[in-house]
């Protein structure tokens, strides 16, 4: 049981209704840990791959200090199959980023140690069931992407700097799996009018919200150093779920 006495498929079973009748549905740290049957000791060693990241120099490019990898996995069957893809370039769809639209760009491959590692590979089959909420394709294709944005006293670390946008795909996720010296970093969630359906700020390892991109939109505000003496990083893992 989570702490909350629900069981892991009662918690999926909520987040996907509250998915399909609302949109958005935000999973609390402690939630995600009891259904995935972790410990909170598992983020703390899931979180040293945020340490093998590389510069984005996309982004770097317009002035965010941002690291990254980049991966593509399929996910087929009731069971949740799981295949590695080439990564290729990552392209976003028309009508998504506005920064981006119509770009190649590239990223260093996720590592072995990361597709392998438990946290994961279980990460991965959540999602993939809710996903499965929304939409029943035979086969998914989840992009996943560990984000470090770093921020300084004289640069504010952005999130998104695009601003409020889709990515193009079924299902928009974002794990929080660290925060260092961080204020801000706040997630929206808006509906296409522009109504916020839902502000919040990930700040414990775990948390996880989750957007139905197809009928919503998300921005996260800038970060912002506690100590401006020491950079602030906030490590977040976005995976996306597309029919493919």
């Amino acid at each position: 049981m989570n702490p909350e006495g629900q069981t892991a498929e009662q918690v999926q079973r909520t987040a996907s209704d509250a998915l399909v009748a609302d949109g958005v549905h935000l999973l609390p740290a402690d939630v995600t840990t009891a259904s995935l049957d972790l410990e909170p000791a598992d983020w703390e060693r899931f979180r040293r791959h945020w340490e093998d990241l590389h510069p984005d120099v996309y982004a770097d490019a317009r002035g965010t200090r941002r690291l990254r990898r980049y991966g593509r996995f399929s996910l087929t069957g009731s069971a949740g199959r799981i295949g590695l893809l080439s990564s290729d370039s990552f392209v976003q769809p028309e009508e998504s980023n506005p920064l981006y639209i119509g770009v190649d760009r590239t990223f260093e491959p996720l590592t072995d140690a990361f597709v392998t590692d438990p946290v994961f590979v279980a990460v991965l089959r959540l999602l993939a069931r809710l996903a499965t909420a929304l939409e029943a394709p035979a086969r998914w294709s989840a992009k996943v992407h560990p984000f470090r944005v770093i921020a300084s006293a004289d640069a504010h670390g952005l999130p998104t700097p695009e601003g409020r946008h889709r990515d193009g795909v079924t299902l928009v996720s974002s794990l929080l799996v660290g925060r260092q010296n961080a204020l801000g970093g706040a997630s929206s969630v808006f509906d296409p009018s522009g109504r916020r359906l839902l502000r919040t700020t990930l700040d414990r390892p775990g948390t996880l919200l989750l957007g139905d991109d197809r009928r919503t939109l998300h921005s996260v505000s800038p970060v912002r150093p506690v100590d401006r003496s020491r950079p602030a990083y906030r490590d977040v893992l976005v995976v996306t779920f597309a029919p493919g």
